[in-house]
Formats: C-alpha cells, sequence, structure tokens
C-alpha cells in the first residue's frame, strides 16, 4: 500500500511540472500586451518606456527563461505578483479559494445526495416508468447548460418570488449559485449510479445472496453498494474537477467573489501571473483529487493497490 501511495505522488509531481511548462509556454499566445494595457490607463507611453516596464517584468527575457525564472520562484512558494496592483499572486488566490471551494463543495453535496438516491432507484425499478422519468430527468440536467439555467433561476427565485438575493457573499447567496452547479453534474452521477448498479445486480454473488434467502436491502446495501461504488466514485472526482471550472461561469452569472471572477479579470487584463497562479492552482487540485480517488480505489477493492 506504501509503494502503491508512492507511486501515485510521484505521477501527481510529474503531472504538475508538466502543467507548469505548458502554461508558461501557452500564455504568451494570448492575444494583447499586458504591459500596453496596464500603462495606458493613465498615459501614453513611449516605446522607450514600454521596454523599460518589460525588463522590470521580466517579459522582455526569452519564455524557456522565464520559466526557468517562474520555477525558481515557486520552489520558494513565491507564485509572482500580478501585474496590475502587484500584489502577491498568492494572497490573492488564497483570498478567493474559500469561497470557490464553499460553492463547488455544496453543489457536489447537491450532486451526489440527489443524483445517487435516484440513480440507485432508477437501478432498482430498471424498464419501469420510474426509470424512465428518473433518466428523461437526468437527461435534461445534461442538456441545460449552466449560465442558462443560473438566469433562470435567478428570474424565478429572486426576480420574480424574492425569496433568494441575486449576489452576495452569505449562505443565502449560494444556495442558487450551489444548485446552479448542482443540478447538472446530479444528473451525471445518477446515471453513472444507474448503470453501476445495473452491472453489479446482474452479478453471481448478488444472485447468490439473493438464494440464500438474505433480505433484499441487505443484499443491496451490504452486497451491491460497495462493488458499484468504483465506477460512481471516479465520476464524482471527474464532476469535482468539472464543477471548480464551471465555477468560473456560474461565479460570474451570480457575482460571487470566487477563483473564476478572478481568473477572467486576470484573462481581460492579460495578467500572465495571475493566469500562470490560477491554472497551476487548478491543476494541483485536480491531480490531488485523482491521488485521493486512487487511494478511494484501493480501500473500495484492496487488489488495486497492487496493481
Amino acid at each position: 500500500m506504501t509503494r502503491f501511495v508512492f507511486r501515485r505522488l510521484f505521477a501527481a509531481l510529474v503531472t504538475l511540472v508538466i502543467s507548469s511548462f505548458l502554461v508558461c509556454m501557452l500564455i504568451h499566445l494570448i492575444p494583447g500586451d499586458p504591459v500596453v494595457m496596464m500603462m495606458a490607463q493613465n498615459s501614453s507611453p513611449s516605446p522607450e518606456q514600454l521596454a523599460a516596464m518589460r525588463h522590470v517584468l521580466g517579459l522582455d527575457l526569452p519564455i524557456w527563461l522565464q520559466y526557468f525564472h517562474y520555477m525558481g520562484r515557486l520552489l520558494h512558494g513565491d507564485l509572482g505578483r500580478s501585474i496590475f496592483g502587484s500584489e502577491p499572486v498568492a494572497t490573492l488566490l488564497l483570498d478567493r479559494l474559500p469561497n470557490t471551494f464553499a460553492l463547488a463543495f455544496t453543489g457536489l453535496a447537491i450532486a451526489i445526495g440527489f443524483g445517487m438516491p435516484l440513480g440507485f432507484l432508477a437501478a432498482y425499478w430498471k424498464g419501469s416508468w420510474a426509470d424512465s422519468v428518473l433518466m428523461l430527468f437526468a437527461v435534461a440536467g445534461v442538456s441545460i447548460p449552466n449560465f442558462w439555467l443560473g438566469l433562470m433561476l435567478v428570474l424565478t427565485f429572486s426576480m420574480t418570488l424574492g425569496w433568494l438575493p441575486v449576489a452576495g457573499e452569505d449562505w443565502k447567496s449560494m444556495i442558487l449559485p450551489a444548485a446552479t452547479l448542482g443540478v447538472t453534474y446530479m444528473a451525471i452521477i445518477a446515471r453513472m449510479t444507474r448503470s453501476s448498479m445495473i452491472e453489479v445486480f446482474n452479478e453471481d454473488f448478488i444472485r447468490t445472496a439473493r438464494a440464500k434467502g438474505l433480505p433484499e436491502t441487505l443484499v443491496m446495501y451490504r452486497h451491491a453498494l460497495k462493488p458499484a461504488m468504483i465506477s460512481v466514485v471516479t465520476i464524482i472526482g471527474v464532476v469535482f474537477g468539472y464543477l471548480m471550472g464551471g465555477a468560473v461561469v456560474v461565479e460570474n452569472v451570480f457575482s460571487w467573489n470566487g477563483l473564476g471572477r478572478l481568473a477572467i479579470q486576470a484573462i481581460n487584463y492579460r495578467d500572465y501571473p495571475l493566469i500562470q497562479g490560477f491554472i497551476l492552482l487548478f491543476a494541483t487540485i485536480v491531480v490531488l483529487m485523482s491521488v485521493l480517488l486512487d487511494l478511494a480505489y484501493a480501500w473500495l477493492d484492496p487488489r488495486i493497490s497492487v496493481a
């Protein structure tokens, strides 16, 4: 088990190094010059002033050299400073991270809390009208874009009924954006749970357990649920990554003060250090989630840890 964990951690580290390299290389393909945008706010800078500012920010160096300087600072925990405002990138990201995590975890809790029971019931009632209705709901949930669903929720519960605020930072303001994220991925989890449970229901050990006369509830929860969870855990990890990414759109729809809004601002201003820091932080979260999923697999099926 220890060797299994170290292998996964090493693979995660290699993935992060590759991600940092690709980000540093590709970010310079974004159209626009951040120095021109920054200095044009106050005056019409001369070419000499622009060149001097690029030298101060290190943007006049070759891309590969900028990457080595960036990695050198990164090893000391320094993500650099934002071009606009000169604030430490790490401080900006950490200030917004709790809001995005709260939104993503709440959306994930909604998706799991409703998606898994719906998928379980659809599998148990396979082929019935209830199964068809539940899967129709799941397809509809997957098909609806986040931004459209968010606008409809605002129109219904904020503008028409007046029950919930449109924007803010308290728990009431998080209900609509979390529901927007949760409904879409609830449908995905429901479909995966249904497929996994149907596959397990057809296994020999389930038929044997029923032949022994065990109560149906015991067969479902003790014998069928755990083997089916491997596929479901996989999709939950993927969904969490999608939630973090989907929060970029939803945060802007609901003016939620998280990483998503910060990322959009950084892209608009061509703030290279802030964009790099955001993508690296996002990659780190996804990679760590992948490691946790591998550990969950090993717990659900010990055979995996020796593979």
